[in-house]
């Protein structure tokens, strides 16, 4: 790693932090950084006069939904470097195999059936898992190996099912009362985020983020032929069993707490190997410091901009995909 790769790896584990506690303080109701201090660490200001409202704003409503845009963030962009690991393909995401189709469906169901909030997060789970084991099941053959373009094109017609069923769940919705509801919650929102939301998803998203950073000097082997990856003492089945399983438990998680968010996971990625290369051993760790930053951003402005706060998957489609072509043209692609 250069010294221009030191400063980026530096700023990516300290901008997150820094941007996290600057963004618990913007708002409509504003709190200086001083303050969001004193009500985090509460025994390094002993002295500070913070207000009831001051302190339910911070850890109440601010700080579990700025955890999740971290974390969420984190979990999109290294599921989505880790697609593109397995797949060769550089417009893999995290919904290749159709787990957000299905985790779409799964939560707007129970929203049709007039379901708690935890039960909502429960079947876009289940459903997203659904999606992804009908996927593998179209194309797994006894003994064989699985072609990875068999398995892009199983996830596209899985995919494009599960749209359709959810169509048919927005179609049968009542249009006064729970198709709104189910739109307004695929455009994707952090709002409302709680504690107990974030303890029945995060882990899964802990769990498949960590996992995915322990084998990530195996996804460059993955981009060699089979037997040249089996020669370095890759087990490749193995290894896509544990990217395609982590990365599903990760976009099934993120899309259960926040409806479906689009771009993270396509364009951090490349972002991350424009900085640093192709080596995915940095790409990986790279990709979680700039999902959370990026999410963490994004959130932000969704909320703080306007009274009425603006869907995030709208932001991040209005502002990635802008940054996205200016970066193609400005780099000329990846080196």
């Amino acid at each position: 790693m250069n010294k221009k790769q030191r400063i980026w790896a530096t700023a990516l584990i300290a901008a997150p932090l820094i941007a996290g506690i600057l963004a618990i303080g913007i708002g409509r109701y504003s709190i200086s950084p001083r303050d969001v201090l004193a009500c985090l660490f509460p025994p390094m200001f002993p002295n500070a006069d913070i207000s009831d409202m001051a302190r339910t704003v911070v850890i109440s409503v601010r700080l579990p939904r700025i955890l999740l845009a971290l974390i969420a963030g984190a979990g999109l962009s290294v599921a989505g470097a880790s697609f593109q690991g397995i797949f060769s393909n550089p417009m893999a995401t995290p919904d290749t195999l159709g787990v957000a189709s299905g985790a779409s469906f799964g939560a707007a169901l129970a929203i049709l059936l007039k379901m708690n909030m935890m039960a909502i997060q429960f079947m876009a789970i289940a459903w997203g898992v659904a999606a992804v084991l009908i996927a593998m099941f179209f194309v797994i053959k006894p003994g064989e190996q699985p072609s990875t373009v068999m398995l892009i094109l199983s996830g596209m017609v899985v995919g494009a099912l599960f749209s359709a069923m959810l169509s048919l769940v927005k179609y049968g919705a009542d249009p006064q009362d729970v198709l709104p509801a189910i739109t307004y919650w695929l455009m994707g929102s952090l709002t409302g985020t709680t504690f107990e939301r974030l303890l029945a998803g995060a882990p899964l998203i802990v769990i498949g983020s960590t996992a995915l950073l322990l084998i990530r000097w195996r996804l460059n082997a993955m981009s060699l032929h089979e037997d040249e990856a089996k020669s370095l003492g890759v087990n490749v089945r193995l290894v896509r069993v544990i990217v395609i399983a982590s990365s599903t438990a990760i976009t099934a998680s993120v899309i259960a707490m926040c409806g479906q968010i689009g771009w993270v996971g396509l364009l951090i990625p490349h972002v991350s190997r424009m900085i640093f290369g192709n080596d995915n051993r940095k790409i990986v760790p790279a990709c979680m410091g700039l999902g959370a930053l990026f999410m963490l951003l994004t959130d932000t402005v969704a909320r703080s901009v306007s009274a009425a706060e603006i869907p995030v998957s709208i932001l991040t489609a209005v502002i990635g995909a802008p940054f996205f072509i200016i970066l193609l043209r400005k780099t000329g692609g990846v080196k």
